[in-house]
């Protein structure tokens, strides 16, 4: 063990060239990040609004989609009221509108929890 740690000691440390440089982009090439907060040059500003407008557009669709669940669940809970109570007198007043199916007797076979 000694004598590999002697040979190791006694040899000259080399450099090695890399024959490979490092790529150095200036601040207008095309994805070069920008280097002051105000300066991007067209591409840049056409770039990031077709992305905001992408984003926006997906964020649309998925409200949307929200929303349609929310009223199903909404129609739903109505539905299963309709069938727990069976005085008007006591049965919540929910603002959806009919279950989406039309079919207020046959809660049993279109509700998630009997068909369990």
């Amino acid at each position: 063990m000694l004598r590999q740690s002697i040979t190791k000691l006694a040899r000259p440390a080399t450099s090695r060239a890399f024959s490979v440089s490092t790529r150095a982009m200036a601040a207008g090439d095309t994805g070069a990040p920008p280097k002051g907060l105000g300066q991007a040059d067209a591409f840049q500003k056409r770039e990031k609004a077709n992305e905001d407008y992408t984003i926006r557009q997906r964020e649309k669709e998925k409200l949307l989609e929200l929303k349609k669940k929310l009223a199903e669940q909404q129609a739903h809970l109505k539905q299963l009221s309709d069938h727990m109570y069976d005085d008007a007198d006591t049965r919540p007043n929910y603002s959806t509108s009919a279950c989406p199916s039309g079919v207020k007797e046959n809660c049993e076979s279109n509700c998630i929890l009997y068909s369990q």
